[in-house]
């Protein structure tokens, strides 16, 4: 089975962690430090708005004149969301973050917006599929599998 961007927020959750667009960069900062993710979606009356990345703030805090306290995030944030289908599959996304230099990706079911993957939690579920994959070929290989198979082949003649 090909794990899709939908299955993998199934696992991960789908609570999109959001500011305000007229919140402070430090207001997003203590929201990413309490929920320990690397980025936020913007909102504004409800809406997602944009997006904003530790390397958003990576690039920013180097600007002359950047002052994290008093920055506010409608200013700072990145207004082009990345949008993913939940049915793409994990190459597909794979694409994405590689083709598109990104980290982040918005997820939407239908019109909706279900949840935001990284690419690490894209990267983790490729490398659970891997090994389940693996467990499932090593138990064919199995010398327990092929004495079954000799029996059964055994039987039919």
């Amino acid at each position: 089975m090909k794990r899709t961007a939908g299955d993998i927020l199934k696992e991960k959750g789908g609570e999109i962690i959001s500011v305000d667009a007229d919140a402070k960069v430090v207001d997003a900062l203590a929201v990413m430090a309490k929920h320990n993710v690397g980025a936020v979606v913007v909102t504004r009356d409800g809406e997602h708005v944009g997006i904003w990345t530790e390397r958003d703030l990576r690039v920013q805090i180097l600007q002359k004149g950047f002052d994290h306290r008093t920055a506010s995030m409608s200013d700072y944030m990145n207004p082009h969301l990345i949008i993913a289908d939940a049915d793409e599959q994990v190459y597909q996304l794979y694409d994405r973050f590689l083709g598109q230099r990104i980290r982040h990706v918005m997820v939407k079911d239908g019109e909706d917006i279900i949840g935001v993957l990284s690419v690490g939690d894209v990267v983790r579920a490729s490398l659970h599929q891997k090994m389940l994959e693996f467990e499932e070929l090593n138990e064919i290989i199995s010398l327990e599998y092929y004495e079954n198979w000799k029996i059964r082949q055994n039987e039919r003649f």
